[in-house]
């Protein structure tokens, strides 16, 4: 008789994964309405919201929806990515139409597919990119954008956000007292774009973002901008690993999520 050499909560585990169908999910929502993404007590997120709707499809059944992170309350996502665990299989297609149907106009959910159980909604991910939009002059439409009542120079703004690039601690660009074990993140594109007059957004990548890491930086940009500091103060500004170093963080309401990357074997988007 052949015995495995696992470890008993190892082969619960294998035993799991071979029994469960994972599904990434790809979707998009309006986070003005929502406490953020992450389930939290007594308020509503995207997280809890899309999980009830999932549950009554599924005769009341439990679902813990894994997100590829977190947004703050009040932030957008155009692009984002969860995955699931299901006993049974779906039909993806219907289960989309469904959703669609029963969650707010704010959340809208793209594509449902089948991956493998290696796939990590999170911790798959390599990058994961975010725009900031901001306008000059009053515009009655731009509600999801930041309104600039004083001039700013985008030039010296991008030449403070190169500055940004490659591994560095970016403590001086972060929430104060976060869970997590570094501040080191390595950003591979930090730039203003114009998309028409009068109307830019700031685009930065990375492997990974701190707590309130972009809005900082738009902050400490702007702060360029106006010419109440130099360029080249931000190297010193993350040298000194002190969020008071940096400026104020701007508003939540013109922050997206727009692009989340993965390993093309383990996930292939589909919109």
């Amino acid at each position: 008789m052949f015995i495995s050499e696992q470890e008993p909560s190892q082969i619960r585990v294998s035993y799991f994964c071979s029994m469960m169908h994972r599904y990434a999910i790809e979707l998009a929502y309006d986070g003005t309405a929502f406490f953020g993404w992450q389930v939290q007590p007594n308020a509503i997120s995207v997280q809890s919201t899309i999980q009830d709707c999932f549950s009554k499809l599924l005769s009341g059944r439990t679902i813990d929806l894994v997100g590829c992170g977190r947004t703050d309350t009040g932030v957008h996502a155009s692009y984002y990515v969860a995955h699931l665990d299901l006993e049974t299989e779906i039909d993806c297609e219907q289960f989309v139409y469904k959703l669609n149907k029963m969650l707010p106009a704010s959340i809208v959910i793209f594509s449902i597919q089948a991956v493998s159980t290696e796939f990590h909604a999170r911790f798959s991910a390599t990058n994961r990119t975010y725009h900031y939009f901001v306008h000059q002059g009053k515009a009655p439409f731009l509600h999801h954008s930041l309104q600039l009542y004083v001039p700013v120079d985008f030039h010296k703004m991008n030449e403070a956000a190169k500055h940004l690039l490659g591994q560095q601690d970016f403590t001086s660009l972060s929430k104060l007292h976060t869970d997590v074990k570094t501040n080191i993140c390595t950003v591979t594109t930090a730039k203003w774009v114009q998309e028409k007059e009068g109307e830019w957004y700031f685009e930065i990548t990375a492997d990974r973002f701190l707590r309130n890491m972009v809005r900082a930086t738009v902050g400490t940009l702007l702060e360029v901008g106006e010419g109440k500091i130099q360029a080249d103060d931000i190297p010193t500004i993350l040298a000194a690993k002190d969020r008071s170093a940096a400026k104020t963080s701007v508003p939540a309401h013109a922050l997206f999520l727009c692009g989340v990357g993965y390993p093309a074997e383990l996930f292939t988007t589909k919109i």
